[in-house]
């Protein structure tokens, strides 16, 4: 092989797939929330354009997020009483102006928190 088709296969196999894992082009709703309670609070409900085990990556029209902000991940969101919601810390890893308006957002799951239940040990409230 020349040395020009041996620089031409190796630039092809650079600009290949470098993620650790596979993606997932699936919709799941997730609720996001900053963890440090010094930045500004939003709370954003968005559906996931694909997923990874390690990531995920979502649009927003939400400008406070940052690369290397650190937030709370709840995915996938539902309100449903009966629902196990599983919550994760992640980083913004990644931040794209699209052409449609909003932000593309990359984050990097760093850890599980735990399941969240939607229900209460709260009595219900007594109705009259």
């Amino acid at each position: 092989m020349d040395k020009l088709q041996q620089n031409s296969a190796t630039a092809k196999r650079g600009k290949s797939e470098r993620r650790s894992s596979r993606r997932c082009k699936i919709t799941q709703l997730m609720r996001i929330r900053p963890s440090d309670p010094q930045r500004a609070h939003f709370d954003d409900m968005r559906g996931t354009l694909s997923v990874s085990r390690t990531g995920v990556y979502f649009q927003t029209s939400e400008a406070g997020y940052e690369i290397g902000m650190r937030l709370f991940l709840i995915m996938p969101y539902s309100n449903d009483p009966g629902s196990t919601n599983r919550e994760y810390l992640a980083e913004v890893v990644r931040k794209d102006p699209l052409p449609n308006g909003l932000t593309g957002i990359g984050v990097k799951l760093l850890l599980e928190v735990g399941p969240q239940h939607s229900y209460s040990f709260e009595p219900p409230p007594l109705r009259k």
